[in-house]
């Protein structure tokens, strides 16, 4: 399925006023409320009307007419900026996460918590990446973005194609650019120096919405990371979620079921049935510090 690329809209035109007219400025010359008349400008008297000029006395030199000068010149639009600063900030453009590089000195152990990296961590509804995500960024000390791809998703609210109500053409392309939307964002905070971590529900075994997209639209760079408890603790977890959020335990076990695909995949993977989300969190440094040192292959 080819789907859309993003690009900047265009103003929006004024009623009464389509392309061309009013000289295409960000502000029109005259304007009016409905009901009341157009306030009344005074100006130069009408211009004589064209065509043969009226009589003149004899030996009287002719009168030429004088144009009329424009009551409000129309203000020209302010000029883009071509280097794509923000007020008085340049902001560095966002290109592909690059590979991290190897700790310094031959360590074989990286400091996570002081690494720019870019994070996508992986697991079933209910398996608590959510929470391990937002909680590992906020106790970093460097500064360090969430981003949930569930949440991107949802920003779309009349016409949400919810895909527990079916996976279909619509469903897909919602995700899609929810994807797409996380990459681009990741890539931005990485080129200003803010580390991220991503979450969502990855399928080992549907390639048409797998990993490659993550890695096509963050960059080589990205280090992926599964959180998989038992199946128990992931429906106990499911029980505890309300709204959408929510699936039925037929839909947990079968999703979780397909997240076993993981297993023999080179991917670091954390079995966090029995802790809680401060140990998992210090977990999920370590792995990411072993994933700097020697990133997966995938």
């Amino acid at each position: 399925m080819q789907h859309s690329v993003g690009a900047p809209l265009p103003p929006p035109h004024q009623p009464g006023h389509g392309p061309g007219q009013g000289g295409g400025g960000w502000a029109q010359g005259t304007s009016h409320h409905p009901g009341h008349p157009p306030a009344h400008h005074p100006g130069p008297p009408p211009a004589p009307h064209h065509g043969s000029p009226p009589p003149q006395p004899p030996g009287s030199h002719p009168v030429l007419p004088v144009p009329p000068a424009p009551l409000h010149p129309t203000p020209a639009p302010p000029p883009m900026d071509p280097s794509g600063a923000t007020g008085h900030i340049q902001l560095p453009p966002g290109g592909p996460v690059p590979l991290p590089h190897p700790p310094a000195g031959g360590a074989a152990v990286a400091d996570a918590s002081q690494a720019a990296v870019a994070v996508l961590l992986i697991g079933p509804a209910g398996a608590g990446k959510t929470t391990v995500a937002r909680h590992w960024a906020d106790h970093r000390r460097v500064p360090t973005a969430h981003i949930s791809l569930d949440d991107v998703r949802e920003w779309v609210r009349s016409g949400f194609a919810n895909p527990q109500s079916g996976w279909n053409e619509n469903s897909e392309a919602q995700y899609r650019l929810a994807r797409r939307t996380c990459g681009f964002a990741a890539r931005n905070f990485l080129a200003n120096g803010i580390s991220c971590i991503l979450d969502d529900a990855v399928f080992p075994d549907r390639p048409v919405v797998g990993l490659g997209g993550w890695k096509r639209h963050v960059g080589p760079g990205l280090l992926p990371v599964v959180v998989l408890p038992g199946l128990e603790v992931v429906l106990e977890r499911n029980a505890a979620r309300s709204g959408n959020r929510r699936l039925s335990d037929e839909e947990v076990a079968r999703i979780h079921g397909r997240m076993a695909g993981w297993y023999g995949s080179g991917l670091p993977i954390i079995d966090n049935s029995t802790y809680d989300v401060a140990t998992t969190a210090r977990m999920l440094d370590e792995v990411v510090s072993r994933s700097i040192a020697s990133p997966p292959n995938w």
